[in-house]
């Protein structure tokens, strides 16, 4: 992928090119087994900076050839239009068939309640993504996560099996001694699959630095009109309307993830080099999602809760 090339610098510590083949190997190793085992897999994919190294390593584990499953992605209707503009340029770029989930499409179902143009939808995503897996009969799906990011995905398995309402049952999950891995989907199931579960977030920018990632450019710092809400500095737009308490600052800030932008903090930073973030991350003492998600900061069960049910 090389919509954005960025001018990079090579690895400082010299083991580290090491650690990151090693990583890289594990995680094309997941990928060809699943593949392997199951016959309609999809890769989730959100425009975010994991979703883009899971699918730059997918496009190495099967290269020459095209992708042997579709790129997909539950959309809100609340993201920030910088990440959907990078989607939609990786797909058209690596030849992969898109599919879009829409959660307003399950709102005008009457599957799920609208909590207005201001609300968030960020756990509405869960019956999108359960219906969009039941209608394209796929049987696995890869996902981004991170066994660092949250306790609740420090839980789980590389291989989450899912039973047949999509929930997720801590204490049923299969062992994966030694790297040992039983893919075998059951009837009624789907497994979902976490490549990246043994990657930091510091591997991520590592690893975006060495293979010359492109990303969306709100990952880099930047001027943006931003209030401070809950802790956290949301961007104006239109999803985030000011209060009356709220003065609107024009502030340099950068984001460390990616989700709904009227749940996503960005913080305080001036790294607008792949350098300057590694830097940055590496004297980080707070998970990027513990620091700027909303949707998990108010309960300590928040991630968990949402995973029993169904979410990625």
């Amino acid at each position: 992928m090389t919509q954005r090339t960025m001018t990079t610098t090579p690895l400082r510590p010299s083991h580290a090119t090491d650690h990151l083949d090693l990583l890289e190997s594990h995680a094309i190793f997941i990928l060809r087994e699943v593949v392997a085992e199951c016959e309609r897999p999809v890769l989730l994919f959100s425009g975010g900076k994991d979703s883009a190294v899971l699918l730059h390593l997918a496009v190495k584990a099967f290269a020459p050839q095209q992708l042997p499953f579709p790129v997909m992605h539950i959309d809100t209707g609340q993201n920030f239009p910088e990440v959907l503009a990078f989607r939609d340029a990786t797909v058209a770029e690596i030849g992969a068939r898109l599919v879009v989930a829409k959660v307003q499409d399950t709102i005008d179902q009457g599957k799920v309640v609208d909590p207005g143009l201001l609300g968030s939808r960020n756990r509405l995503q869960t019956v999108t993504l359960l219906d969009a897996i039941n209608d394209n009969i796929f049987d696995a799906a890869f996902g981004g996560a991170r066994r660092d990011e949250d306790k609740a995905r420090a839980k789980e398995r590389i291989l989450s099996f899912r039973d047949t309402f999509g929930q997720w049952d801590p204490r049923q999950q299969r062992p994966e001694l030694w790297q040992l891995y039983q893919g075998k989907v059951n009837p009624g199931e789907h497994v979902r699959a976490f490549p990246l579960s043994d990657w930091t977030e510091l591997d991520i920018w590592q690893y975006i630095e060495r293979e010359k990632m492109a990303l969306p450019t709100i990952y880099f710092a930047h001027e943006r009109d931003v209030v401070k809400r809950d802790g956290m500095w949301l961007a104006v737009g239109p999803f985030v309307e000011p209060r009356e308490d709220e003065p609107i600052e024009r502030l340099t800030v950068r984001f460390r993830t990616v989700g709904d932008a009227n749940c996503t903090g960005a913080v305080l930073s001036d790294a607008d080099t792949l350098e300057a973030i590694i830097d940055e991350i590496t004297l980080a003492n707070v998970s990027e999602r513990g620091a700027t998600r909303a949707d998990d900061k108010f309960s300590e069960t928040a991630m968990e809760d949402r995973k029993r049910e169904g979410y990625f």
